[in-house]
């Protein structure tokens, strides 16, 4: 198996931040709870393509509702691979969890971005059947694989990543 990145936590000042922006009534002592108690992803078993990323909060979510993770989580990649982010298959089939993005792709020049390539996951309870979404706090809620990609033999991309959502377009 070719090793090919590492998972770190973002800064605590990267993480307070983002958090705040959020949940902005959570004091900065509830703040620094969640950031000591972050787990990095990880596989479970040998076999496992996935890397389980975990809930840094427990939560409901009810049918139809909405949230946005911070995860305090950062990939360091070695270039030409990617990390593309998807459900976990069990709460999808059960509660049709989504990712709003469908599948999130964490780029390799990510990492060094103002916001330190810090990944939020953002998923919404899709359920057809009234069925509410109960996650506790380090409670495995997505999972990353990390995947080669090509580019063309005229490629001549020379821009610089400095942000998230869309910033390789603007």
């Amino acid at each position: 198996m070719e090793r090919i990145a590492e998972f770190q936590k973002v800064s605590f000042n990267e993480f307070t931040k983002s958090w705040k922006k959020i949940f902005f009534n959570d004091t900065d002592e509830k703040i620094k709870e969640i950031y000591d108690n972050i787990k990095l992803p990880i596989r479970v078993t040998r076999g496992s393509a996935g890397y389980d990323f975990f809930s840094p909060i427990a939560f409901n979510l009810s049918q139809g509702k909405t949230i946005l993770l911070p995860t305090g989580v950062r990939v360091k990649i070695d270039e030409g691979w990617f990390l593309g982010v998807f459900p976990k298959s069990g709460l999808g089939f059960k509660y049709r969890l989504q990712l709003d993005n469908t599948v999130g792709i964490i780029d390799s020049d990510y990492y060094y971005s103002d916001n330190e390539g810090h990944m939020f996951v953002k998923i919404t309870n899709d359920s057809r059947e009234n069925k509410e979404l109960e996650i506790k706090s380090a409670q495995s809620i997505c999972q990353g694989i990390f995947l080669p990609f090509g580019i063309t033999y005229d490629d001549n991309a020379l821009g610089i990543r400095n942000g998230g959502l869309g910033s390789t377009s603007k």
